[in-house]
């Protein structure tokens, strides 16, 4: 690679950590993304933000033009509709606008499978990859399996699955055969697709050396972890009423759990071994290292499946500061402290430290969004005290990040309008005055019966977790 690079996908889990790597290498970089704000702070100083949207094609090539190699990384399968057209059409939209901005080459990360009877995500991804390919540019495809990794999507399901079943009674699809590969390893060889010489058009199935079931992959987390697993197949469970169920135990929720459950009929296994060939320094690691690095890696991963905006459906472009005619519900208090300590359980908000106050209803209003297809509050926070603009807390997303002043959640649960949570911390005096307000922009009749039918808990809840926040910026440093 000699030019700057454009990458898709950068608040992804494999996109973050390519960025990583390829800011390590001090390559230039340009970020295509809906949410410029998504990346404050997780981008070096020489790297480009750009906004786009790979849905709407105006000013696309635009944004892609001084670019040499594409790292195409994006996909719909958080969408509520047809991810399968949105793919197709994103893809359509990126090649057209590659090729007009005179971009050299595209690497694709795709997915493995082989046959006549794919399932909907994995024929959506290698649909991709031709409508990539349509218009002539070099396109290096990589197919791989599941990804393990700390924050991974395929690892996190599964770790929370032997963590909470100790006895688990399972469809077919956990005796159907995968190649797993770990994330550094994908890294690798997207690093090494983009280098390979000029011209390069080609598809490389990639996996590591290890063909086994997903109930195998599982014990060996088990193992490692000194926990108990058996397993009890069972025929009828249906794939709907198994993405129910996995959508109750892991952080994954049921409106992509479907869409997952659904491919893990097909075998995802390397059939064609000239990666090995082409790309000899890379030697993917086995099962049992990749999963010993993601234990490893549990509480620092550097990205997670959840980062990505496309987790929760397709993102919402909010106001950039709630409206008057929104309905809303504030309080603050003040307190004999500094901004920095008013806010410091503020950051903390939400995953392991929890909602300060009622935490039974909070536990309730994530079971009742699982049941309804939405996030639930599984998807935790990447970081305990770390935030930026894009990061999960439970069903919300940050929308603003402000250090000691301000935090501004955006709900990501399913609702009939739009609802937000801020925090915003002012200095007054010796102390300082945190206000908390919650702002709820209704759709129509339906989402004004909600706000008022939620009311009498927002008045219960909110009063006690603003005093339990009062209470942990009061007390003296732990």
């Amino acid at each position: 690679m000699t030019g700057r690079v454009l990458l898709t996908g950068p608040t992804g889990y494999v996109g973050g950590r390519l960025l990583t790597e390829l800011e390590a290498r001090g390559m230039p970089v340009r970020c295509l993304t809906r949410r410029p704000e998504s990346l404050t702070g997780r981008v070096g100083p020489d790297t480009e933000v750009v906004s786009a949207d790979l849905l709407a094609p105006d000013g696309l090539a635009d944004a892609m033009r001084g670019t040499d190699v594409a790292f195409y990384l994006v996909h719909s399968m958080g969408s509520r509709g047809a991810f399968a057209d949105d793919d197709r059409i994103a893809a359509q939209n990126f090649a057209k606008a590659a090729l007009e901005a005179g971009v050299r080459r595209i690497v694709y990360l795709g997915g493995l499978g082989s046959g006549g009877d794919l399932s909907d995500h994995l024929a959506s991804r290698h649909e991709v990859g031709r409508v990539l390919r349509s218009t002539g540019l070099p396109v290096v495809e990589l197919r791989a399996g599941i990804v393990i990794g700390s924050g991974s999507l395929s690892f996190e399901v599964m770790r929370a699955l032997v963590k909470q079943l100790p006895m688990m009674v399972t469809p077919r699809w956990v005796g159907t055969l995968t190649q797993p590969i770990a994330i550094d390893d994908v890294i690798a060889y997207l690093m090494a697709a983009a280098a390979l010489p000029a011209p390069a058009n080609a598809t490389y199935e990639i996996g590591g050396p290890d063909r086994l079931s997903y109930e195998a992959i599982m014990s060996e987390y088990a193992r490692q972890r000194g926990l108990t697993f058996r397993v009890l197949r069972v025929p009828v469970l249906s794939p709907r009423l198994s993405s129910l169920w996995l959508g109750l135990v892991t952080p994954v929720y049921a409106r992509v759990a479907r869409k997952m459950i659904d491919g893990l009929r097909n075998e995802t296994i390397v059939h064609d071994t000239s990666a090995l060939r082409d790309f000899p320094d890379i030697r993917p690691r086995g099962v049992r290292e990749a999963v010993a690095q993601a234990i490893a890696d549990r509480d620092e991963a550097p990205t997670r499946w959840s980062d990505a905006a496309s987790s929760g459906g397709r993102w919402r472009r909010a106001a950039a500061t709630p409206l008057k005619k929104q309905l809303v519900d504030s309080r603050w208090v003040r307190l004999e402290v500094s901004p920095q300590q008013a806010f410091a359980p503020i950051q903390r908000i939400g995953g392991r430290t929890g909602w300060y106050y009622g935490e039974f209803l909070w536990d309730v209003r994530g079971f009742a969004d699982l049941l309804v297809g939405g996030v639930g509050t599984r998807r935790g926070r990447r970081h305990p005290v770390d935030l930026v603009p894009g990061d999960t807390v439970d069903f919300w997303r940050v929308e603003a990040v402000e250090q000691d002043r301000l935090l501004r959640l955006v709900a990501e649960m399913k609702l009939p309008g739009t609802a937000w949570l801020q925090f915003r911390v002012e200095p007054d005096g010796t102390g300082s005055v945190i206000r908390q307000t919650a702002f709820f922009e209704p759709n129509g009749i339906a989402g004004r019966l909600y706000w008022h039918m939620v009311a009498p808990f927002h008045q219960f809840v909110f009063p006690g977790m603003l005093r339990r926040i009062a209470e942990a910026a009061s007390a003296p440093p732990a």
